[in-house]
This record gives structure tokens, C-alpha cells and sequence, in this order.
């Protein structure tokens, strides 16, 4: 199995951190802005993007107020389906520790080489979001067309 891992500094209360994982509003945000549904313990999140034929679908597996939120991937690409996305948050000074893992890749394709970097995006997105209250949500975010 393959994982994408990436760690981020928030300059905000875990509690913060928390809510912009935990619930559709906050995960609509710094993700994608069409999210919608129960990001609570036992939740489902449907997800939409731009160029996908299908929404993504995650379960919440996991969401401990201030210290973690994890997702099993239900619905979305292949390569996806049955991974899980991982948030661990620890405070540090007045800065909330981010370490996020998209666990379970069966083999390291390329697609895995785009998502990771579409993961960074979306964390710098997430800070953004809860430093500033603005985040850069698909389909609000950077996008490149490097499908080809």
C-alpha cells in the first residue's frame, strides 16, 4: 500500500482546525464549495468536483473534537474507493499541527502523483480558510488541466 502524507501549521485553536473538517459547511470552505452532508461521527459527505462524472462519497469513520477526523472513501475514482483520508491535529504554541495522511493507494500511479499535489493545495487552502476566514474551495482553487 502507498500513502500521500503532507503536515501543516494552522495559527488557530485545534477547535477551529476541527470545524473546518467536521462539518459539510466547513469542508465547503477549503475543499469543494458543493459539499453537503453529516460530517459527524457516522456522517456521510457528498462531494462534487469540476471534470468528475460521479460525486465522491466518505464516510466519517472518526471525528474526536480537537484531535482527529478520518474519512473511508466510499464513492469517487478507483483508486480511491475504499481508501482512507486522515486528519490528526495537535496543538503547538498558538499553532494547530496538521498531519494528514490519504492512506491505502493500492500502487503509486500517477494519479497518485496529481492528487498529492491537489491535497497540498487543498491544505493551504484549509489554513487559509480558518486564519481568514477564506479559503480557496474547488472550483475557487488552482486548477491545471494536466489530465493529458
Amino acid at each position: 500500500m502507498v500513502d500521500i502524507r503532507h503536515r501543516l501549521g494552522v495559527r488557530a485553536a485545534t477547535a477551529d482546525v476541527y470545524e473546518a473538517l467536521a462539518t459539510a459547511e466547513g469542508v465547503a470552505g477549503w475543499w469543494t464549495t458543493d459539499t453537503h452532508g453529516d460530517g459527524g461521527p457516522g456522517g456521510r459527505l457528498e462531494l462534487a468536483f469540476r471534470g468528475a462524472d460521479e460525486p465522491y462519497v466518505v464516510e466519517v469513520v472518526d471525528a474526536v473534537p480537537g484531535a482527529r477526523v478520518r474519512w473511508r472513501v466510499a464513492q469517487g475514482p478507483a483508486e480511491w474507493v475504499g481508501t482512507h483520508v486522515d486528519f490528526r491535529l495537535r496543538a503547538s504554541g498558538d499553532v494547530t499541527v496538521v498531519l494528514f495522511t490519504h492512506e491505502g493507494w493500492a500502487e503509486p500511479v500517477e494519479f497518485l502523483h496529481h492528487c498529492s499535489t491537489k491535497w497540498a493545495t487543498f491544505l493551504l487552502s484549509l489554513r487559509e480558510l480558518v486564519e481568514t476566514g477564506r479559503g480557496r474551495p474547488q472550483p475557487h482553487d488552482l486548477w491545471v488541466d494536466d489530465w493529458g
